[in-house]
């Protein structure tokens, strides 16, 4: 029993060896990434190539599930996946020496692939994992090899005195020991090290907070009545930090806005190429406008309403030239990412598409694409929100895809009218008496008539609609309820200014949006 316990105890420190080797890799990429490529990350690059690659259901499953933290729970099982393969490694290179090592380089191999195949990678992009694997891979092999020694004095037969034993294994378990806790310590400082200077300088976080815009020429006028006092009701206007944020990036990136450069190319008379203050120099303008993800469940958060300043993309493409038989807008974000708008949707001087740089009276905040993002009312931001906004390639549907297309969503996607119940929710039971059932509704490009609600099936009462900004956002509503002891139903449903009422009928998400009236169950106490 005491030789199997021996042994288990070797088996345990050689997949710690794995784990340490594998923390090891990452700090000297990290280290060399400061040298040779400061937007390398083998781990991170791993993580935006999972997104990329995994299977729509899958993404729907984790944005419902995690929310804005989806990211934070693939960067966890990252991490978790890291330990168990580094951990295989460590008990592959005991038993088998060197087969370890190919095993840490395999992984190495598989960051190099995902990292050059990223958008914007560099010359030197394999430099840093190359160098992890180098240094990874030698520690595993100096760590396997004095922890066998160490195994191989303990279980060796003595002829002499057990303190003589004794004495042979001390400098092998004492060697291991050294070299396994200096090797973990200077991963943790090198790696968290390289990767603070990186953020620290690299940072445009002063630049953005020393940021100066121009006033903007036109402001948005809020009208009386254009948000309703209820507790529990969304406000008209989202703040920065409720605001939803999904997207494909791991990491969010950081450009500097005076090397930003936005290009217009593809089928133009004119290509085009503005800096940022080219862009500032059109002259600004504030826009109300809600933006909805195509990812929103009825009833669903993955919405919001915000006051944006930018340029109208229109004039841009005025300038470029569209030529004939165009119909689609590609458009590029830093990181790859990229959406497909109908060319006249961004064309139409109905509309105000626009390229956004200001979010609710600040400069965008860096998760919702600082310095210059697309803003497009009326489509979902799979084929429209572009963040991180770089390059605008006037094409068409038939030669080119968008990030989402391939991936089972539609290449066009207009917002489906929607409405929602905010005040009371489901599974919070509320007292008997006066209350108000209240929430938001949005049909954007169209607006809202009125908005509908049904109390246990039965006629529809109108609900008091807020007095809306324009078209393009949604509006508030509510209805008093004298609420009665039991369970209730709540349903509610909006007309838009065309008389067409929502759709009934559910529909998940893909491929163009979900559709349903929302209806909850209510307790009243």
């Amino acid at each position: 029993m005491r030789t199997r316990m021996a042994g288990a105890r070797f088996w345990l420190l050689a997949a710690g060896a794995g784990v340490v080797s594998a923390a090891v890799l990452l700090a000297t990429a990290e280290l060399v990434a400061l040298v040779t490529a400061r937007e390398v990350s083998p781990l991170l690059a791993v993580g935006s190539f999972v997104i990329d690659i995994v299977p729509q259901p899958l993404k729907e499953l984790a944005i419902s599930t995690f929310g804005e933290y989806d990211k934070i729970a693939l960067l966890a099982g990252l991490c978790l996946a890291v330990v168990v393969a580094s951990s295989i490694a460590g008990l592959v290179e005991l038993a088998r020496p060197l087969w370890g090592v190919a095993l840490l380089t395999v992984g190495a191999a598989l960051a190099t692939a995902a990292i050059l195949t990223r958008a914007g990678a560099t010359t030197f992009a394999f430099l840093p994992p190359l160098a992890g694997a180098a240094a990874g891979g030698a520690v595993l092999w100096l760590l396997t090899r004095r922890l066998r020694a160490w195994r191989d004095a303990a279980s060796a037969p003595s002829p002499e005195s057990d303190a003589a034993t004794g004495s042979a294994v001390a400098p092998n378990r004492r060697a291991f020991l050294t070299l396994a806790l200096i090797s973990a310590a200077a991963a943790v400082v090198v790696g968290v090290g390289a990767r603070a200077v990186s953020v620290a300088t690299s940072s445009i976080a002063g630049i953005r907070d020393a940021l100066r815009l121009p006033a903007p020429r036109s402001k948005v006028s809020i009208p009386a009545g254009a948000e309703l006092d209820v507790p529990g009701l969304s406000p008209l206007i989202t703040p920065n930090s409720d605001f939803y944020r999904v997207d494909t990036a791991l990491t969010v990136p950081s450009i500097d806005p005076q090397s930003w450069r936005l290009t217009i190319d593809g089928m133009v008379e004119q290509p085009l190429e503005l800096t940022f203050q080219e862009l500032l120099d059109r002259g600004l303008d504030e826009y109300a406008i809600t933006l909805t993800c195509v990812s929103n469940e009825v009833g669903g958060g993955l919405v919001g309403n915000a006051i944006w300043t930018g340029v109208p993309v229109r004039d841009l493409l005025r300038l470029a030239k569209p030529t004939g038989g165009a119909d689609m807008v590609l458009s590029r974000s830093v990181d790859g990412f990229t959406a497909g708008t109908p060319l006249e949707t961004l064309t139409d001087d109905d509309r105000d598409a626009i390229l956004a740089v200001t979010m609710n009276g600040e400069p965008l905040p860096f998760e919702h694409g600082f310095p210059v993002r697309m803003v497009v009312p009326g489509l979902y931001g799979y084929v429209s929100a572009t963040k991180w906004l770089t390059q605008l390639t006037v094409t068409t549907f038939e030669k080119d895809e968008a990030y989402w297309t391939p991936r089972g969503y539609s290449a066009k996607a207009p917002i489906k009218m929607s409405s929602r119940i905010d005040t009371p929710r489901a599974g919070t039971p509320i007292d008997a008496g006066a209350i108000a059932i209240a929430g938001m509704a949005w049909a954007q490009t169209i607006g809202i008539e009125r908005v509908e609600v049904s109390i246990d099936d039965g006629d529809w009462q109108p609900a008091e609609l807020s007095a809306p900004l324009n078209d393009d956002t949604w509006v508030q509503w509510r209805l008093a309820w004298e609420a009665t002891p039991g369970t209730h139903y709540i349903t509610a449903r909006a007309v838009d200014n065309d008389g067409t009422v929502q759709i009934q009928e559910r529909a998940p998400i893909a491929p163009d949006g979900s559709t349903g009236w929302q209806r909850l169950l209510i307790t009243v106490r």
